[in-house]
């Protein structure tokens, strides 16, 4: 039994998969939306023979495709009604993405299958349920704005990148598809900054796991991690930290009160001259934001299934 797909595997029955198989499917969908076949032949024991089968007759049943990126090969599982079974129809893995996106969830799915007894969160509302039942707001938590035509749409954790939360702490992995530089890693550690010390603050440990294939990468993230922990963490940064957050908050409620033509909003400062006055006040007010995240600890985990040509 895996604890953190909830029992979501069994409503695959209906697709013919019981056991280990449904499993896989379910670790699949829920982590990356692809896989290999070096990866299901490890996680079912099997030959790669049967992994041939296995997934031509979900290709032939139009529950997955093989897809063929710049000569690579994934197995892509896009059927809606897969993904409806376990609860997950909205996440994003159905879809076609590029070679260096497929690589990071690839480097994800490995990761977790790995580590299947940690309490991950699958999908993006869990996350986000269980951030906030711990008391942290959404406005600390990674997001990417889409802009529409009627109106904006908020992603959390837009990289879908595995969490894991406990009562001891939380874990958070970085899949570092590629990059030349330590770039991805320091944005991704710049987006999740708020969070992690808002774990801390509840007494919460914060541990960062990166994700790589070769040996520049991991020496790349093995300094970057390292730095990040730095125990010359001091009480000054934590409680500019804090001050940042009440005023963010502040800026958050006066924007969504004007956006809402919210009375109550413009009449505390008078009249939305007086709003706009007062987030020009706040904005510079602001704290200069710290230059690194901090964590409490870190690991660097290299794949071996997918070193060399990964498809």
């Amino acid at each position: 039994m895996i604890a953190h797909l909830k029992g979501r595997e069994k409503a695959l029955g209906h697709f013919g998969w019981t056991g280990r198989e449904a499993e896989w499917i379910a670790l699949a969908c829920l982590h990356s939306g692809v896989f290999t076949r070096d990866q299901i032949c490890d996680w079912l024991g099997i030959h790669p023979r049967s992994a041939r089968r296995f997934i031509q007759d979900m290709s032939d049943r139009r529950l997955a495709s093989k897809d063929r990126l710049e000569g690579r090969r994934v197995c892509r599982i896009y059927a809606r009604a897969v993904y409806r079974a376990l609860g997950a129809e909205n996440i994003r893995h159905r879809r076609i993405a590029s070679v260096r996106v497929l690589l990071r969830r690839l480097l994800s799915l490995d990761y977790v299958m790995e580590h299947t007894g940690q309490s991950w969160l699958p999908t993006e509302p869990e996350k986000v349920a269980a951030f906030e039942a711990l008391g942290i707001e959404r406005a600390l938590l990674p997001v990417r704005v889409y802009r529409g035509g009627c109106r904006d749409t908020r992603r959390y954790f837009p990289l879908k990148l595995p969490v894991a939360l406990d009562a001891g702490g939380a874990v958070f992995v970085y899949a570092d598809p590629g990059h030349d530089t330590a770039t991805g890693l320091r944005s991704w550690g710049r987006a999740h900054r708020e969070l992690w010390e808002g774990l801390q603050e509840q007494g919460r440990k914060v541990e960062a796991v990166a994700v790589v294939l070769g040996d520049g990468e991991f020496d790349r993230a093995e300094k970057v991690l390292a730095n990040w922990t730095d125990p010359k963490r001091s009480p000054s940064r934590s409680q500019a930290s804090a001050t940042g957050r009440e005023i963010r908050r502040e800026i958050e409620r006066i924007e969504k009160g004007i956006r809402g033509r919210d009375k109550r909003v413009t009449g505390r400062y008078g009249s939305l001259r007086g709003c706009l006055v007062r987030l020009a006040e706040l904005r510079a007010a602001l704290p200069t934001a710290p230059s690194e995240a901090m964590i409490d600890g870190f690991t660097v985990w290299r794949s071996s299934r997918l070193s060399g040509d990964p498809f």
